[in-house]
């Protein structure tokens, strides 16, 4: 025991230098940056200027849960992102949502279907089915909580949340 007591402190003052060192000064402006293990390269979803940034979203039609054309291209950035990042273990968590007509299990149902045709939609691009997770709130989460048909409009959706 007295021989552990000893170790101890050294132990934790190892790790605390190995932690220490991943973290690094960028000379040019002064800004730490850390390294986390993983790879440092381009994350898309992070950047203002690739075809996935701020495009979170798809919307669906009153009642409904087909995906509209309109969106292939959304999800085909999404499916680009996940399968690209695959080995990074990219995964997303795509919650279903409804506007608030309805009851509360009939809306959980339909968002439930919303999340699960946005993951078979990424799916039949290749996307790994581990890297998805497909989940409703039903109404319970609206983005716009007015009762007027362009907050309906904004409720019925399916959004992209990356881990």
């Amino acid at each position: 025991m007295f021989k552990f007591a000893k170790i101890l402190p050294l132990a934790f003052f190892v790790l605390l230098l190995s932690a220490c060192s991943s973290v690094q000064l960028d000379d040019a402006n002064s800004v730490a940056t850390v390294n986390a293990g993983g790879s440092s390269g381009y994350d898309p979803i992070n950047d203002p200027k690739s075809s996935v940034y701020g495009k979170r979203s798809i919307y669906f039609e009153f009642d409904s849960y087909t995906i509209d054309p309109k969106y292939a291209s959304i999800i085909s950035a999404h499916a680009g992102y996940l399968k690209a990042f695959q080995k990074q273990k990219a995964a997303v968590i795509i919650q279903g949502n409804t506007d608030d007509r309805g009851t509360a299990e009939y809306n959980l149902a339909l968002g439930q279907r919303r999340s699960e045709a946005v993951k078979r939609a990424l799916m039949n691009q290749g996307v790994s089915e581990s890297q998805l997770e497909a989940v409703s709130f039903g109404k319970e989460k609206p983005a716009n909580p007015a009762q007027t048909e362009a907050a309906f409009k904004e409720n019925r959706r399916a959004d992209f949340v990356y881990q």
